[in-house]
């Protein structure tokens, strides 16, 4: 009897924790209002060093047969938070089950920050012209 942790005859798939937090990343700044993603103390300690973090602002832990990721976010001023969470929980459950076929446990959203949009240059100029 074989059990059902991605084993044939050919041998095992393993999928990579970037990999998860790249569909995440992806599928979490599709969802409007999510301005982008905050990076830790770690990640920033990282790019000092020289080197790139595929998944900033994202962690994940994949086992077997189920993962759980934790996404730090940035939201768009004026949002409704707990609607934006919301969504980008069930995109990002739905697009890593779908892609990678593990159960997706848990999404938890952080909120690390607001982006508080400024007058672009085009309204300026023309508030001077009239």
């Amino acid at each position: 009897m074989q059990s059902d942790n991605n084993i044939n005859d050919y041998g095992t798939v393993r999928i990579a924790d970037d990999v998860v937090a790249i569909i995440a990343e992806i599928a979490a700044k599709e969802i409007k209002g999510i301005v982008g993603m905050s990076g830790g103390i770690a990640d920033s300690i990282t790019e000092m060093l020289g080197k790139k973090s595929p998944s900033k602002g994202i962690k994940v832990e994949v086992g077997d047969k189920e993962t759980a990721i934790d996404l730090y976010v940035i939201v768009e001023y004026g949002v409704r938070i707990p609607d934006i969470a919301w969504q980008v929980q069930e995109n990002v459950k739905k697009a890593v089950e779908t892609m990678t076929g593990l159960n997706v446990v848990e999404v938890n959203i952080h909120i690390q920050g607001v982006n508080i949009e400024k007058e672009s240059k085009e309204e300026d100029g023309t508030a001077r012209l009239k």
